[in-house]
Formats: C-alpha cells, structure tokens, sequence
C-alpha cells in the first residue's frame, strides 16, 4: 500500500503533466485554426482570380463567336463569300 504523501505527490505529478498536456494540445489547436484559415484566404484569392478570369474569357469568347467578325474574318482570310443566288440548290424529300 502507498504512502499517503506518495499519492498525493503521484497526483500532483499526474495533474501537472495532464495540465501541460492540455496546453500544448489548446496551443496547437490554435496554430492548426491559424494555418488553415490563412490556407481558406489564399483559396478564397485564387477563387476570386478565377472568377475574373472566367469573366474575361466569357468576354473573349462573346467576341471571337459575333456572327459579324467569323464572316468577315472568313472574306478576309479565308476568300469566301456568300453564294449567288443562282448558286443555290434547295433539295426537298
């Protein structure tokens, strides 16, 4: 059987250890809340970047798809143009 200031001294040493344990464990919990919330900011960054980029590609794609500029790009690189009336054959089933 144990002394009783020996488990009252193992009690105070068990106290103490769990109590640093404890610390280290809230300080830790606060560096990895710390961490990924400036990981969040950076994704939220990137998001907003993307979201300008898809905008400005939406724009991009707006223009290079007008009916207007594929035509005249087809007349100025391409040489084609509309066929003639005549030129035209309508084939019904």
């Amino acid at each position: 059987m144990m002394r009783p200031g020996l488990a009252g001294a193992v009690a105070v040493v068990l106290l103490v250890g769990l109590l640093l344990a404890s610390s280290v464990a809230a300080v830790y919990a606060r560096h990895e809340a710390r961490r990924q919330f400036v990981e969040l900011e950076g994704l939220h960054r990137e998001r907003d970047e993307l979201n300008i980029e898809w905008g400005r590609l939406r724009l991009e794609y707006g223009t290079w798809a007008n009916p207007g500029r594929v035509e005249q790009r087809a007349r100025d690189k391409l040489g084609m143009k509309a066929p003639d009336p005549g030129d035209v054959v309508i084939h019904r089933p």
